[in-house]
């Protein structure tokens, strides 16, 4: 009979042929299980691999199954003593003040929503996000420009991954619940006072910070 050696402890299994067909998808973006259902379900029966494999990377997996989304980013560890000579993969972005201050409006507004209960998407329309933004405007603001800037923040916006417009709906947008992991819970304890700091912003003469 052929003696047959266990495998060396110092050689670890290969990662499944199939790991960089979810991983790939990752790197580029968020990705929701609505969406492709067929790469969610795989991403959930590959989980413990790709976390072992993205952290080589210096990211982590951040999943929430229940919402349905998961995403790439970062650990927070990634540039302390040791692993600053890991490339930045996830860059960091520097948003501008509308488009932050939109971020929390819709981040309070999906806390209102979730808490009256019923359907599960927030969809809104151009004209909604024009209103909460107004108040935080000087009186007498030219809404034309107003609208033609809202435009320009949600496609920002939308850039990010944080609301999606809908199909033959141009004026319509639907938040995407992928917010909440982005405006924490810490970060809301504070949104009210940092509301009230974003009106005294717009009330002091200030040169354009849109960007």
């Amino acid at each position: 009979m052929m003696d047959t050696a266990p495998p060396s402890p110092s050689q670890p299994a290969a990662p499944p042929r199939d790991l960089s067909t979810v991983v790939v998808p990752l790197l580029k973006g968020v990705l929701y299980q609505e969406e492709n259902p067929t790469l969610w379900g795989s991403l959930l029966n590959l989980e413990a691999h790709v976390r072992d494999y993205v952290a080589v990377l210096g990211l982590e997996l951040m999943l929430d199954e229940a919402e349905g989304y998961a995403f790439l980013r970062s650990r927070p560890d990634a540039d302390e003593e040791g692993e600053s000579a890991l490339p930045r993969l996830i860059p960091r972005r520097q948003l501008s003040y509308p488009v932050s201050l939109l971020l929390a409006l819709l981040r309070k507004k999906l806390i209102e929503f979730d808490a009256a209960g019923g359907d599960t998407r927030l969809i809104l329309s151009r004209d909604q996000v024009v209103e909460l933004l107004q108040i935080f405007l000087p009186a007498g603001s030219n809404e034309a420009k107003l609208i033609d800037q809202v435009d320009a923040h949600l496609n920002k916006i939308a850039e990010l991954g944080f609301v999606r417009r809908l199909r033959g709906q141009g004026q319509m947008i639907e938040v995407r619940r992928i917010l909440k992991a982005f405006v924490d819970a810490q970060w809301l304890a504070g949104l009210d006072e940092r509301l009230a700091e974003y009106r005294q912003h717009v009330a002091q003469p200030a040169e354009e910070t849109d960007g």
